[in-house]
């Protein structure tokens, strides 16, 4: 099978998924206690009102109309308007609003995750029973039983409150902390605006480098909590793989060749142990995506996490449906490329 087939297939494959995954969202509001008009009328609304409004959501005509019009409307990017969380706009404008700055945190948790699980995992599986080996062991066994929300107010009482090195999402007084507060933003702002890694980017390159350090300080906290156990995971997964493949023939080969031993490790065994990586590696980014919603909250960050809370918390359907779907759509995106990374590393994938 060549590689476009392989690929075409996936892509298919994916589409089917994407289907699976409206018609299962679509169903759920019919499967969930309550009605959509009574969270949206006023409570003094009569039943003329009541009617009219479920008229507006089509909800009086029969359900297979009402599933034929979101499928075309969610294959035309409409997935309706918000009448409660964002009064008036459509879903589409208030979910990818917020896509970009959850997208932003957990590529950079997947960065440290990254930067950090792969060097200490060939360390520890090439010092075995070392310190260094058991350093790496015992942070990842702590990494993985810690749990994030936890993680995250610890790091925000010590590196944000005690130590003051980072910012802590939370721009209200110290004293403030535990009492009721108005919703605010934990994301790093410059002049008002709020501060993506691609602004600070911009700023920089302009000379300005004030935007990128306080996108710095609030991005470094919320990346930490969300990729440690992601760290921990990669960690170990690469302390197995090594240890497997020091073991084999072929590496006894090249030390018998004389392949130098860094050569050996990072171009051969490193390699062969990066394929089952990079599976866990797509399918915990659609994980962090999809699950960074105890992050966001802890550090108030604005993203698709904390506004699929506020919507289910307010019975807002149309925000919750159009979330699910995007979140959806992200892990078959990133899955598909996965498979397409995973069958360049290793083309006998494509023939099995």
């Amino acid at each position: 099978m060549s590689f476009a087939r392989f690929l075409s297939k996936r892509i298919l494959q994916g589409i089917l998924v994407i289907w699976g995954v409206v018609t299962v969202v679509f169903l759920l509001r019919y499967l969930t206690p309550g009605n959509p008009v009574s969270f949206i009328a006023p409570l003094d609304a009569g039943p003329e009102l009541r009617a009219r409004i479920a008229a507006e959501l089509g909800l009086n005509q029969p359900i297979y109309v009402q599933y034929w019009n979101y499928l075309t409307g969610v294959v035309q990017g409409d997935f309706g308007q918000s009448y409660i969380v964002a009064k008036g706009l459509p879903v589409s404008e208030v979910v990818f609003g917020r896509l970009p700055a959850t997208v932003e945190m957990a590529v950079a948790a997947s960065v440290v995750a990254i930067v950090l699980s792969i060097p200490l995992g060939v360390i520890s599986a090439t010092n075995r029973h070392e310190p260094s080996d058991y350093f790496a062991t015992t942070f990842s066994l702590v990494g993985i039983s810690t749990p994030n929300f936890w993680l995250g107010i610890m790091l925000v009482l010590v590196m944000a409150i005690q130590l003051e090195q980072f910012a802590s999402g939370l721009p209200w007084p110290v004293s403030m902390v535990g009492m009721l507060s108005p919703p605010t933003s934990g994301m790093a702002r410059y002049q008002g605006s709020p501060v993506l890694f691609y602004d600070g980017l911009r700023y920089l390159l302009s000379g300005n480098l004030q935007p990128m350090v306080r996108w710095f300080q609030h991005m470094a906290l919320p990346a930490i909590t969300l990729g440690t156990y992601f760290t921990a995971l990669i960690t170990r997964l690469t302390r197995s793989g090594m240890l497997d493949e020091l073991g084999q023939s072929y590496v006894q080969a090249l030390r018998a060749k004389g392949l130098p031993e860094t050569r050996t490790r990072y171009r051969h065994v490193l390699k062969n142990t990066l394929i089952p990586i990079i599976t866990v590696l797509g399918l915990q980014l659609g994980t962090l995506i999809g699950g960074a919603v105890i992050t966001e909250s802890v550090f108030d960050w604005p993203g698709l996490g904390t506004l699929l809370i506020d919507a289910i918390n307010r019975r807002d359907w149309t925000v919750i449906q159009g979330s699910l779907i995007v979140i959806g759509c992200g892990f078959v995106l990133i899955n598909i490329l996965v498979d397409a990374l995973y069958a360049y590393v290793n083309p006998q994938v494509v023939n099995d």
